[in-house]
């Protein structure tokens, strides 16, 4: 299934792309799999947590450094991911924050 709008046209990669974009803003710590699993792509051999693109629109689940005001890391979230997936709904969950100030956890 193809959210209307993505960059690519490519189920495989649209979740990779959310992901990577996701993954690059400062106050992402980590990706996060949602309650039992709920925020999960599943691509042949292998599956991209914390991303969901199944449905009419985009889930993403993250783990953030506290620090910036959650709504607005929220709201910066959306965007980025709008910028590749279209003008489609888009779900951010913040599941959890950490103080951690070092590296990114993979």
């Amino acid at each position: 299934m193809t959210v209307a709008g993505a960059t690519t046209g490519r189920p495989d990669t649209l979740a990779d792309e959310i992901a990577g974009a996701v993954l690059a803003h400062p106050s992402v710590v980590r990706l996060a799999g949602g309650a039992v699993g709920g925020h999960i792509t599943h691509l042949p051999g292998r599956r991209v947590v914390g991303v969901r693109t199944a449905g009419p629109g985009i889930e993403v689940a993250v783990v953030v450094r506290l620090g910036e005001p959650l709504a607005g890391v929220g709201a910066e979230l959306r965007e980025r991911v709008r910028r590749i997936a279209g003008d489609v709904p888009v779900d951010i969950e913040i599941t959890d924050v950490t103080l951690t100030q070092g590296a990114k956890e993979e």
